[in-house]
């Protein structure tokens, strides 16, 4: 294992926690929205949609393709697994979605009817994707301390940014499924604490779970399963309860907003 001083370690767990935690800022937002407003709802879905799509082709995916490519010491054979990666990802996901009917998502949520269970599966699923998500970016922002508080601060300062909109779409299908605003609250920040139990998973088993094959493999494999679920479970829900046009709209500022997020980095 490599020596790192305890301060640089600590500094990494820190800003680890603090970009993850971030999430539920997103999910205090339900709290500001009335229930069984579905137009408010759909956007919130469109919106979401937009931030995991773009999220997944402009930055995940690109960086398992980067690190794959080190590992085999050629672009070519690392943007080939990755995209190969990328398609699992999207597979996998969809084998988890025909396995999980939506009465086990009302039950679990304690949803008051058949249309909350609908919602509350889109909630479930996106929470399950973004808590895939996290963990292996706590990983890589956990890295980035350890480099150089230069380089882990505006990475970090980077995705708190976008894990707020990441805490709504969380919060908003599952306060629209269960009426219940706490619960929306914890789901939206349990989403984020895996980023920083990514960080310290990375820190107990530092020279393994760093490596740029593992976090490469696992960045690809994660933009399938988040556009698997955009495209699957968020945009036709919101299509479902919104208007067309308007829901494209708030897909493209959902894009946007990531987009400005991701100029830190």
């Amino acid at each position: 294992m490599q020596n790192y001083a305890s301060d640089q370690v600590l500094f990494a767990l820190l800003i680890s926690f603090l970009a993850g935690i971030s999430t539920s800022i997103g999910g205090a937002i339900s709290y500001l929205i009335k229930r069984d407003n579905m137009k408010v709802m759909s956007y919130g879905l469109s919106f979401s949609a937009g931030v995991m799509i773009y999220i997944s082709f402009m930055e995940i995916l690109p960086q398992g393709m980067s690190r794959l490519g080190e590992h085999f010491s050629s672009a070519m054979a690392g943007k080939g697994a990755a995209l190969a990666l990328f398609f699992v990802g999207a597979a996998l996901t969809a084998l988890i979605d025909q396995l999980v009917p939506e009465h086990m998502s009302a039950d679990m949520l304690k949803c008051d009817s058949k249309k909350g269970g609908r919602i509350g599966k889109v909630g479930l699923m996106t929470a399950l994707a973004l808590c895939a998500h996290n963990f292996p970016e706590g990983l890589a922002v956990f890295a980035s301390g350890l480099d150089s508080i230069a380089l882990g601060i505006p990475i970090a300062i980077a995705i708190t940014l976008h894990n707020i909109p990441e805490g709504v779409t969380v919060a908003l299908p599952i306060y629209n499924a269960t009426g219940d605003r706490k619960k929306a609250f914890w789901w939206a920040t349990c989403s984020g604490l895996a980023e920083p139990i990514g960080a310290f998973v990375g820190f107990l088993f530092i020279d393994y779970l760093l490596s740029a094959a593992l976090l490469g493999g696992l960045f690809a494999l994660i933009a399938g399963i988040m556009v698997f679920i955009s495209l699957d479970e968020l945009l036709p829900t919101a299509q479902e309860y919104g208007n067309g046009h308007q829901s494209i709209f708030w897909v493209f500022l959902g894009m946007g907003v990531m987009a400005a997020s991701l100029l830190f980095i």
